[in-house]
């Protein structure tokens, strides 16, 4: 079976309870639960948290939490592959037979099925070990600047100062929305950036990472365009 492992820890500091903030009228974590619930290529939901609230959340939403994350796994130096890895062993030592998994973010309110399920698609036709979503940057980074002593201005690639735009290699970033693997490289903790992993490529317009409340701000006022867009096609 192929499981969605939304992890959802209960302790946010720079935007309080950002798990199950209201984001345009509903939880944000609810935007990702409803994605992953839609996707033909998810058999189970699941959210891994330590909080009550988020998980009573995450349930009115149709999401299912059947354990609670251990302490060692909530605390703010945890990362992403041992909390994915916890739910695939209590999933299997309960007698589930997990192949993919995806692990779908949270704070990811852009995040559609159907992107899922093309993922998925693209992932298993690759044979990869994971494939992961990616953007654009919006300005060439070989162009970028950087700020030194004194309040000066210098150059990260100054051998780029007069390189026409169009004449840099487009640059990509992890846009931080959704990983699909195989459980053996969860469980490996593989690399994904080798040869094994494919990207999907998002266009910007449904990436925001949302770190800050100015990050916070900046995504409702996006998501209002989207929906208004999608209105008027």
């Amino acid at each position: 079976m192929n499981i969605c492992v939304i992890p959802a820890r209960g302790g946010s500091k720079r935007i309080p309870r950002k798990n199950i903030k209201k984001f345009n009228g509903k939880p944000i974590i609810a935007y990702s639960i409803e994605a992953a619930l839609g996707s033909s290529s998810i058999d189970q939901v699941i959210v891994s948290t330590d909080d009550e609230a988020i998980s009573k959340v995450a349930k009115e939403y149709g999401a299912q939490v059947p354990f609670v994350r251990p302490e060692e796994l909530s605390n703010d130096h945890a990362t992403t592959n041992p909390v994915i890895v916890h739910a695939i062993k209590w999933m299997e030592d309960r007698g589930s037979c997990i192949n993919s998994v995806c692990c779908l973010y949270a704070t990811a309110p852009f995040i559609q099925a159907n992107i899922i399920t093309d993922a998925y698609e693209q992932f298993m036709e690759a044979k990869a070990d994971f494939c992961f979503s990616v953007t654009s940057f919006p300005f060439p980074i070989q162009r970028a600047i950087k700020i030194i002593q004194n309040n000066k201005i210098d150059m990260f690639y100054p051998e780029h100062l007069n390189t026409r735009s169009q004449d840099l290699e487009e640059s990509y970033h992890d846009a931080g929305q959704f990983y699909w693997g195989t459980k053996q490289s969860f469980d490996s903790d593989a690399s994904i950036l080798s040869e094994t992993v494919v990207p999907c490529i998002l266009p910007r317009y449904l990436v925001q990472d949302i770190d800050t409340v100015e990050d916070w701000i900046r995504a409702e006022m996006m998501y209002k365009v989207f929906q208004q867009t999608n209105k008027q096609t």
